[in-house]
């Protein structure tokens, strides 16, 4: 792709972001919104592979449904109340709307099922854009009009995205594919707690994004994209493939590491909202989840599997990691001891 076009798609990119996270009118959330997908469309088919097309496809169509029932339910809003304030969405057919419609942006259970083919068909930078950028505008918006959303809808989705991004993880090659469940599942644990604590929620996405920049670029400098070339990846970069363990790990939210945070405050809130059972529930469904993120740590340890592969194994590389991949390694797993600061943020 020719330099200045990535240059103002990416400009696009952090103008449409800026817009959305910033205004009040409605109109302008839309905007932002359009902005942002009309600029990452070119970025997910620039390989112009056929799989890249009809991602490209996929992810316009969806995104632009999403858009419309945002402004349509904005307009209900609207017609009703006389109010184009985002914090004043009081009309319930209006939050009922705009819920459905932020769960399709998001790729929340059920409207999950454009996330992993237009992952799948993107290159791993993109990718890490679509899991971490992308979904910002949408978790503000949610965040801005948390007050007025309806509480049983936002946690059966949050319990069913849970639940299907740990089971149908289960039994994936493609790592792209992995880590679009995996998204999917950690979006679960930040819808379920938006109402009650909607700055724990916004700490939850901003951890998650710092794993999972982590991961993509670690993934990125090794060129891994499937199960079969994980296994003997180990032998171009072992420190990287080492600390990618851990960060995994951490991403499954094991303690000591940074990723175990953002459950723990999760499930304590939970269970001072008397929500026990919803907490007991998305902890055991986050046990799916952990046998992927397991098996994936363990192929990218220095070790080979017990099994064949038809891959050779790659020639070792002296090449420098990038410093923001070391930095950003170090934050994913050791942020936990700084866990009493984070609290008094939130």
């Amino acid at each position: 792709m020719n330099p200045h076009a990535k240059l103002i798609f990416s400009l696009s990119l952090l103008l449409g972001t800026t817009i959305t996270i910033s205004s009040n009118h409605w109109m302008m959330v839309w905007t932002g919104l359009e902005i942002n997908t009309l600029a990452i469309i070119p970025l997910i088919s620039k390989s112009h592979h056929p799989r890249a097309i009809e991602a490209s496809i996929k992810y316009f169509l969806v995104q632009a449904a999403a858009s419309a029932m945002v402004l349509f339910s904005s307009t209900i809003n609207a017609w009703f109340t006389g109010q184009w304030d985002i914090t004043q969405l009081t009309h319930p057919m209006a939050c009922l709307l705009l819920t459905t419609s932020i769960a399709m942006k998001l790729g929340l259970v059920p409207f999950h099922f454009w996330f992993p083919e237009v992952l799948q068909g993107s290159s791993l930078t993109t990718a890490l854009l679509l899991s971490t950028m992308m979904k910002f505008p949408p978790i503000t918006i949610l965040f801005l009009t948390s007050h007025s959303l309806n509480p049983t809808l936002l946690v059966t989705m949050a319990i069913a995205s849970t639940a299907l991004g740990g089971w149908m993880g289960l039994n994936q090659t493609q790592i792209r594919k992995i880590l679009a469940f995996s998204s999917i599942s950690h979006l679960g644990w930040m819808t379920v707690i938006i109402i009650y604590n909607p700055k724990l929620t916004l700490m939850t996405f901003y951890l998650y994004s710092l794993m999972t920049a982590t991961v993509f670029l670690t993934l990125n400098t090794t060129k891994v994209t499937k199960m079969s070339t994980m296994m003997v990846s180990w032998t171009k970069a072992p420190t990287l493939n080492a600390t990618l363990m851990l960060t995994l790990l951490s991403l499954a939210g094991l303690p000591p590491l940074t990723g175990f945070l953002p459950k723990w405050l999760i499930i304590q809130e939970l269970t001072k909202q008397e929500m026990t059972p919803t907490a007991t529930i998305i902890t055991m469904l986050s046990l799916l989840g952990l046998f992927f993120y397991l098996r994936l740590a363990y192929y990218s340890t220095i070790t080979l599997p017990p099994n064949s592969t038809n891959h050779m194994k790659q020639w070792h590389t002296n090449k420098l990691t990038n410093t923001s991949i070391s930095i950003l390694t170090s934050l994913s797993i050791s942020l936990l001891p700084l866990s009493p600061m984070i609290l008094t943020t939130i």
